[in-house]
């Protein structure tokens, strides 16, 4: 096992973009080993934190770290997509403001027993949550050929989805796929020698889809953004959500977007703006600086965009 310390991605952007209050009360629904959280805890005079995440290696550091910083915090094991019942049940009307970190954390691709990395060879698992009965080693092995290309062409972006699709169909015919090698080693086999020599690893998108699917992650997504947007408090409330995916960006943006801007007719007048309930914060996506990208890599395909509620 690995123990790396998390470098927490758009950290001052964040801090910056929430505008925290002393007595407010922040959500991180992605709670990891409590980066963003640490420094917002941090903050806190007679607010509250609360953690959520559903892993539980990632609740133990994170409650370790948070109760060196304050004892104004609540950690719960849940999925961000039971964001109404985890308010519901704290009795919380409405929160000054949400965090949601999306994808996998340092530590949860540094421990290359959970297999979600290409890099480390483990039995295929890509869980977030391990209870979670789902895993990619079931995906590979049982998921039809038109179901495979999908998850690789629309949740990956990979151009060869239909190629490796194809060969982890004829390799499981005769021996199950069980390790991240062997399904690199499909993928390798599926790319011609052009595409495997550019920068980059040729596996780096179809395990980015198939950790998406084990997950559920876009529908959870746009779920969880649906519900939290009308407990954010009135005259401020912000919800700020770092994306590191294309689909995920697309399905926040567009969201976000929705529920800002009108779309009307010249004919409505300089005042139709105010008929929407929230505002965009930063109408094009945060990225990562350059003194952030030297000394952290994964920053790299990260897109931070805030929403406030008027």
């Amino acid at each position: 096992m690995v123990n790396n310390e998390h470098i927490p991605v758009l950290l001052n952007e964040v801090i910056e973009g929430l505008n925290i209050k002393k007595d407010g009360i922040y959500l991180d629904l992605t709670l990891g080993r409590a980066g963003h959280s640490s420094v917002i805890l941090s903050k806190l005079d007679k607010g509250l934190l609360i953690g959520v995440d559903q892993d539980q290696e990632a609740i133990e550091k994170s409650n370790e770290r948070l109760s060196k910083i304050s004892k104004n915090y609540k950690i719960i094991k849940s999925n961000f997509v039971n964001v109404n019942d985890i308010l519901n049940n704290q009795g919380i009307d409405y929160v000054d403001g949400v965090l949601m970190d999306l994808g996998v954390s340092s530590p949860q691709f540094d421990e290359g027993y959970r297999g979600f990395s290409y890099k480390e060879n483990a039995e295929l698992d890509m869980r977030m949550d391990m209870d979670n009965p789902l895993t990619a080693k079931d995906i590979v092995n049982k998921y039809s050929l038109e179901d495979l290309t999908k998850i690789f062409r629309d949740y990956g972006d990979e151009k060869f989805a239909y190629q490796i699709s194809k060969n982890i169909v004829k390799y499981r015919q005769n021996k199950e796929i069980k390790t991240t090698f062997e399904l690199v080693d499909i993928i390798k086999a599926s790319k011609p020698m052009k595409v495997l020599a550019k920068t980059g690893h040729p596996a780096k998108q179809a395990f980015q889809a198939l950790r998406i699917a084990v997950n559920d992650e876009l529908n959870v997504l746009t779920k969880a953004v649906n519900d939290i947007l009308p407990h954010l408090r009135p005259h401020g409330g912000r919800l700020a959500i770092i994306t590191f995916h294309s689909g995920e960006d697309r399905i926040v943006k567009n969201m976000f977007k929705d529920q800002s801007v009108v779309v009307g007719n010249r004919n409505d007048g300089p005042n139709v703006e105010k008929e929407k309930e929230y505002r965009l914060v930063n109408t094009k996506p945060i990225v990562a600086s350059q003194k952030e990208l030297e000394i952290n890599h994964r920053s790299a395909s990260a897109k931070l965009r805030i929403i406030e509620r008027k």
